[in-house]
């Protein structure tokens, strides 16, 4: 590894502990408005909804909503798990175990 290589890394290193203590560790002095706050609460949900949606509807780069599709019906299957019952730990091994499922079947 060159010191350019070095530098990259480490100014990657600074930019997220700036970043991370920003939040984490003076975090505590700023008092946010209680509407502010009630919207942080669904950003979890919709960072999670932004990383998985393209993936389960664009598996190959082009619209997929074809029976034929693993990500889908894992993913159907698993929010039919979690509405019916509202436990992480069955529906993530339903969506695994019909992902994989449908892969074997299907290819």
């Amino acid at each position: 590894m060159n010191l350019r290589e070095t530098a990259l890394i480490a100014g990657m290193a600074a930019v997220t502990f700036g970043i991370r203590y920003a939040l984490y560790g003076l975090g505590h002095r700023v008092a946010f408005p209680a509407r502010v706050l009630r919207a942080l609460r669904y950003v979890p949900v919709a960072v999670l909804t932004a990383i998985t949606v393209p993936m389960v509807l664009l598996p190959d780069g082009a619209w997929d909503l074809s029976w034929r599709n693993p990500w889908l019906a894992g993913s159907l299957a698993s929010a039919g798990v979690a509405w019916r019952w509202r436990r992480v730990l069955p529906a993530i091994s339903v969506a695994l175990f019909v992902y994989f499922g449908w892969r074997w079947l299907f290819g």
